[in-house]
């Protein structure tokens, strides 16, 4: 994945899921395979002991002849929605004054233009529009919004415009500033669909790919069972391969609940295809794939669907964590 990420040509990151590799294959990556390729950038992160940022907050480019700094926003609730054990040494969240202090400090180093990657989730980041002043646009992931518009918020520093560009490849969003004399005096966005039947492959990645895949591919290409039905996992309650994944569990764990993690990648599968190996990696393949039987009572089961719930629809947004029931 870090190779095919260079090849696509990634100038600037800023993390999730990568932490859950844990903090010293984070930092390996970083420090040699990013080394002169990719930035990678977050602001709110610091260190658990003397709460001194981790990594830089964010990198300076200068993008036909405007400097432009671009900063990061990791995703804040890294360690409740995913093992802490794995980033110990490391403390997350939104950090708004710490936001702001990032922006000042580009602004003064020269920024014309000031952009954020942010992995908040598209709630999040319209809320911390609203609070922090000097951010020009924020560009953001984690809920999978496709935003055909950007969102103007105003804030008392004057207006941030907010995007999100889908998930899974289905979008690229394309954002043209008109800077004169040191300012945005306007702006062109466009959410592009990307039709992947339609466009020729890039060769060198698509080979790439092939080199990869291959001393697997008899695996991954095994045919386990034919679907009547479309299997998804993709929706805010549940997915029909959500279903299937809990239905196997209860058969085989012989269990009488089963709940599965709310993430939402992988690949569909249409009705009367056959389900692969390969179908069944891209639904379920994380770095902590344990499946565990355990004793519940009732109020337990209860009180996990309804903390579930408030993560995601709680009103106010900082308390939303993403993902799906």
């Amino acid at each position: 994945l870090v190779d095919a990420q260079k090849l696509l040509g990634v100038d600037v990151m800023t993390p999730h899921w990568e932490m859950t590799f844990g903090a010293d294959r984070v930092r390996e990556i970083i420090e040699n395979d990013f080394a002169d390729n990719i930035d990678f950038v977050e602001q709110n992160v610091v260190d658990v002991d003397w709460q001194e940022p981790v990594f830089q907050p964010y990198v300076m480019k200068e993008i036909n002849g405007v400097p432009v700094a671009i900063i990061g926003q990791a995703f804040p609730y890294t360690p409740i929605a995913n093992p802490r054990h794995m980033v110990s040494e490391w403390s997350f969240g939104i950090r708004d004054s710490a936001m702001q202090e990032a922006v000042d400090s580009a602004r003064d180093e020269g920024a014309q233009v000031v952009v954020v990657l942010s992995h908040n989730g598209m709630d999040v980041d319209l809320k911390m529009a609203s609070r922090v002043t000097g951010i020009d646009a924020i560009f953001g992931g984690h809920t999978h919004d496709a935003i055909p518009k950007a969102v103007e918020v105003a804030n008392a520093g004057g207006k941030t415009l907010v995007t999100n560009a889908g998930s899974n490849g289905k979008f690229l969003s394309v954002m043209d500033f008109d800077v004169r004399n040191g300012k945005i005096v306007d702006y062109r966005y466009t959410l592009l669909p990307v039709f992947a039947n339609l466009i020729e492959p890039d060769k060198e990645m698509a080979d790439y790919i092939t080199n990869v895949r291959a001393p697997y591919l008899d695996r991954l290409n095994e045919e386990l069972a034919v679907t009547d039905d479309l299997l998804y996992r993709r929706g805010n309650f549940n997915g029909t391969f959500d279903q299937l994944i809990c239905d196997a569990m209860l058969e085989v764990q012989d269990a009488e609940i089963a709940f599965s993690p709310g993430f939402r990648w992988g690949v569909s599968v249409l009705p009367g295809e056959p389900i692969t190996f390969d179908h069944v990696m891209t639904q379920t393949a994380i770095t902590y794939p344990n499946v565990t039987r355990n004793e519940m009572t009732g109020e337990t089961i209860k009180t996990i669907l309804e903390d579930v719930c408030d993560n995601l629809f709680n009103e106010d947004p900082y308390y939303q964590h993403g993902g799906d029931m």
